[in-house]
């Protein structure tokens, strides 16, 4: 054989073997806290994860890219973004009776469009010493003048308390959240201000009793030397809907209408929504899987157990705008 034919053979090999393809995500979470669940899905496949951070923009950037994208994937927090990318038409119907079995139908798109992977719940933190048992009941006992001076809270603009807003126009009405959120208003200890952790600083501080917050920021707190004493001021109260379960949000997955690697990203879905990759989500950021039995961390489990409400997120998301409305009428930042 000369080095003419050698040389076509072997490349002959090489064509017949492609490399396996990418997966590429843009996501609005930090990328330490997924990259260790996207390790173990090219521990497992071979398949290599590409994720980009993009804290803002993410659907003018996709808009922006058209087909040309080269995302495969979007990961992002709280059903509004889940929505907004739904509404920009730049995401795919996924087809996938794994995704379908693994993920309650409440925590999914009735079109396939998004997908629910981890959940979170917005609960009330209340001091160890200035709260007794079973004070805290109902999001609309929030609004009690039992409450007065007693309640902090980050802004009512921002979209976790936008989402539980949206959340009691849809187990009530807007005129009933408007109501509630100005009773809410005037039992603030103070202005709105900062996020959640800085409202359990201010419980610890002696400055309010009780604040709104998701459930995994005590999991932050506890992992921070300088916070664990705000931490260990307060514990976790699962409040309900007076006629439903504990409010929850979620982080998402949504397929790209450009999707370059489509075959190897519907194969990372599925990966996120099995026991093993469920129990590394929950593990690192302190979140609920979506999975049911998957396990839970050891510091989500000494929190206890609650009943998630069932409303559908997508309905609670159309609301959003009518949340803002009522915020913005109350002046409740103001």
């Amino acid at each position: 054989m000369n080095m003419r034919t050698l040389f076509l053979a072997s490349a002959a090999t090489i064509v017949a073997a492609p490399a396996i393809a990418d997966v590429n995500i843009y996501t609005t979470r930090q990328p330490e806290l997924i990259q260790p669940v996207m390790d173990a899905f090219t521990e497992s496949t071979g398949i290599t994860v590409n994720l980009a951070y993009v804290e803002d923009g993410i659907v003018e950037r996709l808009k922006a890219e058209g087909r040309r994208s080269p995302a495969d994937l979007v990961m992002t927090v709280d059903i509004a973004n889940l929505k907004q990318i739904v509404d920009a038409d730049v995401v795919q119907p996924v087809e996938s009776e794994v995704l379908r079995a693994a993920i309650p139908a409440e925590l999914r798109s009735d079109e396939n469009l998004w997908f629910g992977l981890t959940t979170r719940a917005r609960i009330v933190y209340a001091s160890k010493e200035r709260v007794a048992d079973g004070e805290v009941t109902t999001y609309e006992d929030l609004a009690s003048d039992k409450w007065e001076g007693r309640i902090c809270t980050r802004s009512g603009l921002h979209n976790y308390n936008l989402a539980l807003t949206s959340a009691m126009i849809a187990h009530h009405s807007e005129d009933y959240a408007r109501d509630w959120a100005a009773g809410v208003r005037e039992n603030l200890a103070r202005k709105p201000e900062g996020n959640d952790r800085a409202q359990v600083k201010a419980i610890w501080a002696g400055e309010c009793d009780i604040s709104l917050g998701n459930t995994y920021y005590m999991g932050l707190m506890f992992g921070n030397e300088d916070q664990r004493a705000w931490a260990d001021s307060v514990r976790i109260i699962f409040p309900t809907f007076e006629n439903g379960g504990t409010h929850v949000n979620v982080s998402g997955v949504a397929m790209t209408k450009a999707a370059p690697n489509r075959d190897e990203a519907l194969e990372l879905m599925e990966f996120l929504v099995s026991p093993a990759a469920q129990a590394i989500y929950a593990e690192l950021n302190n979140e609920y899987p979506v999975l049911e039995g998957a396990e839970v961390s050891e510091l989500v489990a000494a929190w206890g157990s609650f009943e998630a409400d069932t409303t559908d997120l997508s309905a609670i998301a159309s609301e959003r705008p009518n949340a803002l409305r009522v915020m913005e009428e109350v002046n409740f930042d103001g």
